[in-house]
């Protein structure tokens, strides 16, 4: 991995450490390691700290008194209060959407359906996963609404790790992509009030997918130990 360089380093830290978290290199639990990344990314204690105190705020890492940090684990009840806050404002975005959206723009989003669903069809995930996030992005995007967005950014890093789970069964996946077709036809019909319900639908799915996977976790509270 390359050296850091960067005017603000910590927010560059905290990015890269972001996406060992999100992309499972570092798992819930995990005590962090500030030795070993300060090798990794070739910086100072100094901007290391300010990340993980800027990944805190995120819900993403625990800080421990005297103890360093360590990965958040993810409980049941916390992701569905997250999911609960995340559909109520993915929902509300539907509706915007639709009340302004322009048929240049729904077109964009067919689009972009039609290349996931290629992806579903070849089971090509990553890809599947990535388009996936666009359409849902590209319908924020068109709610218009700046503090929404910045809300739903907020919460949504605190639970990417379930969202985009690579853990997902033939059964979910199947349903994931018939929520996906609704969501189309609603958006095509600028039926906001249906596309709301759907996409707080889908996170409850999500929800539900990510319990029965075993990726979230409601044991007692435990240290990993760093590796």
């Amino acid at each position: 991995m390359s050296k850091i360089q960067h005017r603000n380093l910590y927010l560059e830290v905290a990015d890269r450490i972001r996406d060992l978290i999100e992309h499972g290199s570092l798992i819930p639990g995990e005590r962090i390691s500030e030795r070993e990344l300060c090798e990794k990314f070739g910086v100072s204690r100094t901007p290391l700290r300010e990340a993980l105190k800027v990944l805190a705020a995120e819900g993403l890492v625990e800080l421990l008194p005297n103890r360093g940090a360590r990965v958040m684990r993810l409980t049941v009840k916390m992701v569905k209060d997250t999911y609960d806050l995340m559909g109520a404002l993915e929902g509300l975005s539907g509706e915007l959407a639709c009340q302004q959206i322009s048929d240049t723009d729904i077109a964009m989003i067919c689009g972009l359906h039609e290349k996931m669903l290629e992806h579903y069809r070849r089971r090509e995930l990553t890809e599947y996963f990535r388009v996936n996030q666009q359409i849902h992005e590209k319908i924020l995007a068109a709610s218009d609404n700046e503090i929404l967005i910045e809300m739903y950014n907020n919460l949504s890093h605190r639970v990417k790790r379930v969202r985009y789970s690579k853990q997902m069964s033939d059964d979910f996946w199947r349903r994931a992509v018939d929520d996906h077709e609704e969501m189309i036809k609603a958006l095509s019909q600028r039926d906001g009030r249906r596309l709301g319900q759907i996409l707080r639908d889908h996170l409850c799915n999500k929800l539900e997918a990510a319990s029965l996977a075993g990726i979230l976790d409601d044991t007692p509270d435990r240290d990993v130990a760093a590796h």
